[in-house]
């Protein structure tokens, strides 16, 4: 196992994870303490240089074409490691703690906001990712279905020391009613 694998569960309102998610060019405010859409969420955090967020949002509320799947709503990797490894390593931790929806997991790239790339979306692409189409406003969207993800594993996932109790690798239920909500 490489430290690639060593993602560690956060909250929507990680003031480490709000800094990272602050230089994404998602953040619709910079600053503010949450960095998550409403609705259901799992946010993993690799040391201060990546973050990633799983959104479950319910598909009544969802204006888009891949309503009830979750979304990536934010990644953003200032580490060394490749971007495709790190997007794997995450879907699996989420598959730990959900059973995919029939239509999995999209993200959704704004290839006016990014280096400019011959493919937009390459590390989800590399992932294993398919395009899937586009949004209404133009964002490139990134399907995986569930047959296509990484089997569910509990490997590398360990809490900051900030947030451990008692160094152990309990959930972290004094947070899951930000986790959830």
């Amino acid at each position: 196992m490489t430290d690639i694998d060593f993602w560690a569960e956060s909250h929507r309102a990680d003031p480490r994870g709000a800094r990272i998610a602050d230089r994404h060019y998602s953040r619709q405010t910079i600053g503010a303490p949450q960095f998550v859409p409403p609705g259901r969420c799992y946010v993993l955090r690799h040391d201060d240089d990546a973050l990633w967020v799983t959104s479950w949002p319910f598909a009544q509320y969802v204006k888009h074409a891949w309503a009830g799947c979750w979304v990536n709503s934010l990644f953003r990797n200032e580490s060394q490691h490749l971007s495709s490894d790190l997007i794997t390593s995450a879907v699996s931790l989420t598959r730990s703690k959900w059973e995919p929806p029939a239509g999995g997991i999209v993200s959704f790239v704004d290839a006016s906001k990014i280096r400019h790339k011959r493919d937009p979306g390459r590390c989800y692409r590399r992932a294993g990712w398919t395009h899937a189409g586009f949004t209404k406003g133009g964002l490139y969207a990134f399907q995986l279905l569930p047959q296509d993800m990484p089997p569910p594993s509990h490997l590398g996932l360990f809490l900051f020391p900030e947030n451990a109790l008692a160094g152990t690798q309990a959930p972290m239920s004094d947070l899951e009613g930000w986790m959830e909500t």
